[in-house]
């Protein structure tokens, strides 16, 4: 409000504001899916830097034998790849063995938080491409390509939840999962592709980090979970589960952007967007309560 045209209509702005929801945003489309069942994926933010890392180690492996755009294919691939892995000891603790969504990628926050440290050696992992450098910081008609891929990514993600089976099968799991099971639903098999997806997007989030800064870092996503996670609720998905799209997360990853890029823009000191974006969740959440008390929903006491 203070800076009016010159925040809002300022170009360079805009193209600063896109590329800071770049990584919050896909993290928040796995989210999305997780919250909508009616779970929660803690583990993502370690499970980017491991791709992270995974990523600028390979790179820096195969390009000296193969070439720049062996060498940044195989890093896009091997990293999204390596960050399924958590993705599916989450699926097989949550769906086979019933640990509860919250202890589980709990665990695995820890397992991917070490993992990535020790693969990085502690430090961050420069990386000798610079096919990948450009991915990471080039434009076409001002746009930059990392929120390109992420646009197309996030239309995918959107038919894949509004007009698809597993899209369905999901809202119907996080409304009401007796009935869904009843109805003929693979709930356990749905639940394990849902958590190895969540960590695609957490894989491809940090990928496309190590483009942006032409390095790989363990601690990537450390800050973002909080980001993700007010995102979805902002957007409207309910944490209750049943409810939620990927376009109101793209809305809500933009308004924390836009928070959190303005509380720079105005010079104030950094540690209050941590502040603003956990009392935005605390409002989210009561709003959410509230339509659902008057909506007739279950709320427990």
């Amino acid at each position: 409000m203070a800076f009016g045209g010159t925040f809002i209509l300022n170009t360079f702005n805009l193209q600063s504001i896109a590329i800071f929801a770049v990584a919050p945003l896909l993290l928040a489309t796995g989210q999305t899916f997780v919250i909508i069942s009616g779970g929660i994926d803690l583990s993502m933010g370690f499970i980017m830097g491991l791709a992270a890392v995974v990523a600028a180690h390979t790179i820096n492996f195969v390009t000296p034998g193969a070439g720049l755009l062996v060498g940044v294919l195989s890093g896009f691939i091997v990293g999204v790849l390596v960050a399924c892995g958590p993705g599916i000891i989450n699926g097989l603790l949550i769906s086979r063995l019933k640990v509860p969504p919250f202890i589980g990628t709990l665990g695995m926050f820890g397992v991917a938080r070490g993992t990535a440290f020790l693969l990085a050696g502690g430090t961050t992992v420069p990386i000798s491409n610079s096919l990948f450098a450009v991915i990471g910081n080039g434009r076409v008609f001002g746009i930059p390509y990392i929120v390109l891929i992420t646009a197309v990514f996030m239309l995918g993600m959107h038919y894949l939840l509004s007009q698809t089976k597993f899209g369905q099968h999901n809202y119907a799991i996080g409304a009401n999962v007796q009935a869904a099971r009843r109805a003929g639903i693979d709930v356990k098999g749905h639940l394990f592709r849902l958590y190895v997806l969540s960590a695609a997007c957490a894989g491809l989030a940090g990928v496309l980090y190590a483009a942006r800064f032409n390095a790989g870092a363990a601690q990537a996503g450390e800050p973002l979970l909080l980001d993700c996670v007010a995102a979805v609720v902002i957007g409207g998905a309910s944490l209750f589960g049943g409810s939620g799209t990927i376009l109101g997360t793209v809305a809500g990853a933009f308004v924390i952007a836009v928070i959190q890029y303005g509380l720079v823009f105005v010079n104030v000191e950094p540690f209050w967007q941590f502040i603003s974006v956990g009392v935005v969740i605390i409002i989210s959440v009561l709003i959410d309560q509230a339509q659902r008390r008057f909506s007739g929903g279950r709320v427990d006491e």
